[in-house]
């Protein structure tokens, strides 16, 4: 699956959205990628949970965890590519933790997945939970990574697609100076 085979599967699902928006991040884009557009339709998140499993050559992942909300879906479909558990992590009092009875053990060798990589913190703080685990992370995998760097974190990390608007600090936003309204349509609240 080539990147602009998952930005055409985005633009014709309605995924890619064009407007004002406050990323999790608290940054202002004019562009979103809403994903849960796109994975709603089990074939398309078996097909891009395939194809970002193929995206990690000769790892051996005994789970696949994800930061909830975002990140559930996909990450149960690259957990069945590798035919691995899925289990995910949540906010409680505002730390990202492992709940529901989901544990990790320092035997388990885990892929941390996420729908959209923007700054990077979501899936930093998954991988904590991983190593608070005792657990050891052994990849880092997004649909779409709009952080603009290669290697956002520091494991091994691939994404199916780059995808950089523009971001902008809300104090410095040219869409707020226009006046054009915001809308926050993530899952996570912003910082």
């Amino acid at each position: 699956m080539t990147q602009d085979d998952v930005l055409d599967r985005f633009r014709s699902r309605g995924a890619l959205l064009e407007g004002h928006f406050k990323l999790s991040s608290g940054l202002h884009s004019p562009s979103y990628l809403q994903c849960a557009l796109v994975l709603q339709l089990p074939s398309d998140a078996e097909a891009l949970g395939r194809a970002l499993a193929a995206r990690l050559p000769g790892i051996t992942p005994t789970a696949v965890l994800s930061p909830a909300l975002g990140g559930l879906i996909i990450g149960h479909e690259v957990a069945r590519a590798f035919g691995v558990r899925a289990i995910f992590a949540e906010r409680a009092d505002g730390t990202l933790t492992l709940r529901r009875g989901f544990d990790l053990t320092p035997e388990d060798r885990v892929v941390v997945v996420e729908d959209v990589l923007t700054t990077g913190l979501s899936t930093r703080e998954t991988m904590d939970v991983v190593r608070e685990r005792g657990a050891t992370v052994v990849a880092a995998v997004s649909i779409i990574n709009r952080s603009g760097k290669a290697s956002p974190v520091d494991v091994p990390f691939a994404a199916l697609a780059e995808f950089a608007p523009p971001t902008y600090q809300p104090e410095a936003c040219p869409l707020c100076a226009r006046g054009i309204p915001v809308v926050k349509p993530g899952s996570r609240t912003p910082r």
